[in-house]
């Protein structure tokens, strides 16, 4: 069985990890970081996590890496990314007859 006490400070770190991750996600999504500085947050996320979570880099490669990723492909793209507009419809018969798509 558990001692209550190593079950408390592991539920800690944990809750401490995710208001790290939860951070580092807002920031990511809403600070218009460049690049470098949004992986550059990343890395220190990642860094915490471990420090909190020692020998755990692979549960965090597996689990929170690819949540990262899909942030900073969305939010901050790589420099010289090109973005493709969308095309405007200009026939009548791609719309619904109210002018909409």
């Amino acid at each position: 069985m558990a001692d209550p006490a190593e079950v408390a400070e592991e539920q800690a770190r944990a809750d401490r990890l995710r208001r790290a991750v939860d951070v580092a996600c807002a920031v990511l999504r809403q600070g218009r970081l460049p690049r470098a500085e949004a992986e550059a947050l990343v890395a220190d996320t990642r860094r915490r996590a471990l420090a909190l979570f020692p020998g755990k880099e692979d549960v965090f490669d597996l689990v929170l890496a690819p949540r990262f990723q899909r942030i900073l492909d969305e939010f901050c793209p790589r420099p010289g990314g090109r973005v493709l507009p969308f095309r405007k419809r200009e026939s009548s018969e791609d719309t619904d007859g109210e002018g909409r798509y």
